[in-house]
């Protein structure tokens, strides 16, 4: 077993096909010693707020993630000890009080919006992804699963998308693309970034003599 876990963070706006990358790899090392820690898992407890308070959650917006939280759950696992990973209830906009019991694994995915954002969680990256991908495919992408998935109507998608996603996009997310190793574009339709990704990541994995 190598030293400590590799960590591959996986950033790219709402709708910009990283949780397919994501999946994608996570996919072709199933079997291996491989774990994916998503950051929407992360965002903070708010259940000190009133309700209408929670209801101005920007989930866009750095501050909404507890990265003191992520970042030591890391730490854990690069020293190879278990976590317990909150879980976040959408409906009560606040931190549920059940928990995810996380094994330690070789190779630790790391995806979010916002990952690339902190320094100190890039400071714990092996390899820095950032998914690329078109405002106007990002945009239709969001309203396909806002609409069919989360039962919100056209209008509330596009304002949301207007006066929060599209901002916060543009000052926080996209700057985050400087910080990485890989820019990919076109997400998860993008066969060959993938394979090459993969053979990367296996190449490091041989080296470390654990798969």
């Amino acid at each position: 077993m190598g030293s400590k876990p590799i960590v591959i963070g996986i950033a790219g706006g709402s709708g910009s096909g990283k949780t397919s990358v994501t999946k994608a790899i996570y996919e072709h090392f199933k079997g291996h010693s491989i774990l994916l820690l998503e950051q929407d898992y992360y965002y903070k407890d708010q259940s000190h707020l009133p309700m209408e308070e929670r209801l101005l959650t920007n989930y866009d917006h750095p501050l909404a993630f507890d990265n003191d939280l992520l970042i030591s759950h890391m730490q854990e696992l690069l020293a190879y000890r278990p976590i317990n990973k909150p879980v976040y209830d959408y409906k009560v906009h606040t931190r549920s009080k059940e928990v995810i019991h996380v094994d330690p694994k070789d190779v630790i995915i790391l995806e979010g919006i916002l990952v690339l954002e902190d320094e100190r969680l890039r400071d714990l990256m092996d390899i820095k992804l950032f998914v690329d991908t078109d405002a106007d495919i990002r945009i239709i992408r969001r309203m396909l699963r806002d609409i069919n998935e989360r039962g919100r109507t056209l209008d509330s998608v596009i304002e949301q998308y207007i006066s929060v996603v599209r901002p916060m996009h543009n000052q926080f997310i996209e700057p985050t693309k400087r910080y990485a190793n890989i820019i990919i574009p076109e997400g998860g339709q993008n066969h060959v970034a993938i394979d090459l990704m993969v053979t990367k990541i296996q190449t490091i994995l041989e080296e470390k003599v654990i798969l």
